[in-house]
């Protein structure tokens, strides 16, 4: 059945609204915030890992980023994803085959979405722009794989936020050179023509090889901010801040 499609965030980005329409929709957006920091509090450092929902099982490439995602997971990241089919569904089976921690932030949509069957936590949220800012939030490191323009949307936000220096250098993997091709020689065209600096390639690397990609956030992630490896802390959640 499909769900119920919430208007509330069509209206607002109409334009000005009431008063009151305005400031019930801040309170929304505040509860969707809240609610998600509050069941991501304890996930640890991960890795998010972007892509399609479209693609199935029977795909190479869901195959290679559930491959990945348990070489990342053996170092000890959560592995993150948007908590969907496809893509998703391959990296947070792959950090289940090892063991793994797996989380998915899920989007409410007017067509029923379901949690895939590989989390061990999930967030529904209402809003993209908050699941955007949590898939964010609480990453070490990027890992783009073959995707549509939602998948193009969290890449070129995350590197225009380190390029701005409104978050940390965090490494970004895009993987499969020949689906991105064209992508990347669309930012050569703009190095070429200026909008974009030559040392801004530098943020992301593109390649096919899942080991020179795991030591690429290896590197950036554990040697660069030094994380360790912490004992198991019995955090007791508090049900009253929503946790759990």
């Amino acid at each position: 059945m499909a769900a119920k499609q919430d208007k509330s965030e069509i209206r607002f980005l109409q334009g000005r609204q009431s008063r009151w329409r305005e400031f019930t929709f801040m309170l929304k957006v505040m509860v969707e915030f809240v609610k998600g920091f509050r069941t991501l509090h304890f996930v640890g450092p991960s890795i998010t890992i972007f892509g399609s929902a479209r693609l199935g099982e029977n795909d190479p490439n869901y195959q290679k980023t559930r491959e990945l995602a348990a070489a990342i997971a053996r170092l000890g990241f959560t592995i993150m994803t948007g908590g969907g089919p496809g893509i998703m569904e391959a990296a947070n089976r792959g950090a289940k085959d090892v063991g793994g921690r797996s989380v998915g932030v899920n989007i409410e949509l007017p067509f029923e979405q379901k949690p895939n069957p590989y989390v061990d936590r999930t967030v529904n949220i209402r809003y993209f722009f908050v699941r955007k800012v949590l898939l964010l939030k609480y990453s070490y490191g990027f890992v783009i794989m073959p995707g549509g323009f939602g998948t193009l949307d969290e890449l070129f936000e995350t590197i225009t936020l380190i390029q701005t220096k409104k978050i940390h250098r965090f490494p970004v993997v895009v993987m499969n050179q020949e689906f991105h091709q064209r992508l990347i020689d669309y930012v050569d065209h703009m190095i070429e023509i200026g909008t974009v600096s030559p040392e801004d390639k530098q943020l992301f690397l593109c390649t096919d090889s899942i080991p020179l990609a795991v030591e690429h956030l290896r590197a950036n992630t554990i040697d660069h901010f030094q994380l360790t490896h912490e004992e198991a802390q019995h955090w007791r959640p508090w049900r009253w801040l929503l946790e759990g």
